[in-house]
């Protein structure tokens, strides 16, 4: 789909162009835009690696955008738990950094059937107090997290979970009650991460915060966790996977939550490296300095939730009016810096594989637009009915992304005749609203960044069957579709299901596109080797950081 002139309508274009200045526009990356974009962003450049430092580094610093609230990986749905849980803990499978799938605690991965998975354990594997990995330690992890009663943040992928068996001395089976398409590829993020079953059990509810401590298997083990300052990991000498050894000796998380006390840290060199999932205003201020900016290859978009059964924003026809009013290119370019790309579905273009299956999304990706139409928009909202109650969107503190998406998106409102209103959340509070339903109420709607974890986009619309528990407004639009495209191993069919689903989804948009965005990753220049994609959240993506000579 090839991108258009900014074009600024009636009030969105003057917010839009009173951002500018906020936004701090005018440098460019890449030799700059038009539009006067800080950033050019090239879909087809993005990046999966950054160059292996060679030498060992005695210790290495990074910034978290706020402390996590758990590291037992089952409880990790989010940034921080997962920056740090992808050096820590591992599962039977991982993704790598190009956003495939290979085995890792699993020697082996069999199907005998549509329903059946058996996983060949590694003979290698100790956790770090230097107990084997077995079979028992595996039945633990998975079983743990299947069932109604399970507080496991990953239940979609067990959802048809029927038994994890021990079979044999290094061998788990899984046996489904009905064939699944994301259970196997769900296995290589943190909802497959195996941790020992003696160190769970010991520490109970307690198990991942830092009174419980943590053990599992991977390339660096929890030191210590000091809560308010910080988290320390140690290299793991003995860790199985040679090519994987750290060179770096001590990792330690920092929780700055303030954008610019972290681009200043990073500028002074109080923190060597960040994953940024949003832009921060001061971004560009790294450019020519000690760091260096890598855009990576991701599955994060921005998009507007609707998080109520009840309400103006609950009516399909007010969202739909709404997207047609927004202007996303304004957004990529004004708010995100250039550093965004506008998109006309919520799973863009790092979903699709390269294959007959990618090809056919790829096809129904450009079948859609991302013009803005004011006429259709009134149009719609004409057709919805009472529209006269205020629509209230969280926003994120200390982010200027989502302080200025929601001023273009209240302009865009008001121009349609929408009335928009906002309130701030705490970015320490911010991830309870995906989890608590009290941390929602007032709200019609909230900005949120989110990220599948396969190269699938079902792993993303699986979210909109009734009973997912992202499903928050019980979207039941596409139910049909989505159940048929799950108990669809064949990637064609299943791709034809998908996008089935995929326009009605679009069509009532119980989520609002915004734009994809790649991963930003700031590395100060004497160290390099991070991963540069979304693969972080689930790589062991400081393993292959060293110094640079």
């Amino acid at each position: 789909m090839s991108k258009r002139p900014l074009t600024l309508i009636g009030a969105l274009g003057v917010a839009a162009l009173a951002l500018t200045a906020c936004a701090g526009g005018g440098g460019s990356a890449s030799g700059g835009g038009s539009t006067g974009a800080a950033f050019d962003i090239d879909p087809a450049e993005l990046a999966t690696t950054t160059e292996p430092g060679g030498a060992p580094v005695d210790q290495v610093t990074w910034n978290l955008p706020y402390e996590p609230l758990s590291l037992d990986p089952m409880l990790s749905f989010n940034y921080a738990e997962n920056t740090v849980d992808a050096n820590l803990c591992e599962g039977l499978t991982r993704i790598t950094p190009d956003l495939s799938i290979e085995n890792a605690l699993a020697e082996s991965v069999d199907a005998p059937d549509d329903t059946t998975y058996v996983y060949t354990l590694r003979d290698d594997v100790a956790f770090w107090d230097g107990t084997p990995l077995t079979a028992d330690d595996v039945v633990y992890s998975l079983g743990r997290q299947v069932g109604p009663d399970s507080a496991t943040y990953w239940g979609d992928y067990f959802a048809n979970v029927a038994s994890v068996e021990k079979t044999g001395e290094r061998e788990v089976t899984v046996t489904m009650t009905q064939p699944d398409a994301l259970f196997e590829q769900g296995m290589s993020s943190a909802a497959g991460a195996i941790v020992s079953k003696a160190a769970a059990e010991a520490a109970g509810e307690q198990f991942g915060t830092p009174q419980g401590g943590l053990m599992c298997t991977g390339p660096f083990s929890l030191e210590s966790w000091e809560p308010g300052k910080a988290i320390t990991l140690a290299k793991n000498a003995e860790y199985w996977d040679a090519e994987l050894v750290p060179k770096v000796e001590q990792l330690s998380f920092s929780f700055i939550a303030d954008e610019s006390t972290a681009v200043n840290a990073l500028r002074t060199g109080d923190v060597d490296g960040q994953f940024f999932y949003l832009p921060p205003a001061g971004l560009t201020q790294l450019e020519g300095g000690d760091a260096t900016i890598t855009f990576g290859e991701s599955y994060i978009f921005w998009s507007l939730r609707a998080i109520q059964e009840t309400g103006t924003f609950s009516n399909p026809k007010v969202r739909e009016a709404l997207l047609a009013a927004i202007d996303t290119e304004a957004i990529a370019d004004v708010v995100f810096q250039g550093a965004a790309i506008p998109s006309p579905v919520l799973t863009g273009p790092a979903y699709y594989a390269d294959d007959e299956a990618g090809d056919l999304f790829r096809e129904a990706y450009d079948s859609y637009s991302i013009e803005p139409d004011i006429e259709r928009a009134k149009q719609l909202l004409a057709e919805a009915g009472d529209v006269s109650a205020p629509i209230v969107l969280g926003v994120q503190g200390s982010s200027a992304v989502h302080e200025q998406t929601a001023n273009l998106i209240q302009a865009a409102g008001e121009a349609i005749g929408l009335t928009i209103e906002t309130k701030v959340i705490p970015v320490e509070q911010f991830g309870n609203l995906y989890f608590d339903a009290k941390a929602r109420e007032g709200l019609d709607g909230f900005f949120t960044t989110y990220y599948g974890n396969v190269t699938d986009p079902l792993d993303v619309y699986t979210t909109f069957t009734p009973d997912s528990t992202n499903n928050f407004i019980k979207y039941d639009g596409a139910a049909q579709e989505l159940a048929d495209a799950r108990s669809t191993l064949d990637p064609v069919e299943r791709a034809k299901h998908t996008i089935a689903a995929q326009e009605k989804i679009t069509r009532d948009l119980p989520w609002l596109p915004m734009g994809d965005l790649p991963v930003i990753l700031v590395q100060n220049n004497a160290i390099s080797g991070a991963t540069a994609s979304s693969a972080y959240l689930g790589y062991p993506w400081a393993a292959t950081i060293g110094g640079v000579e």
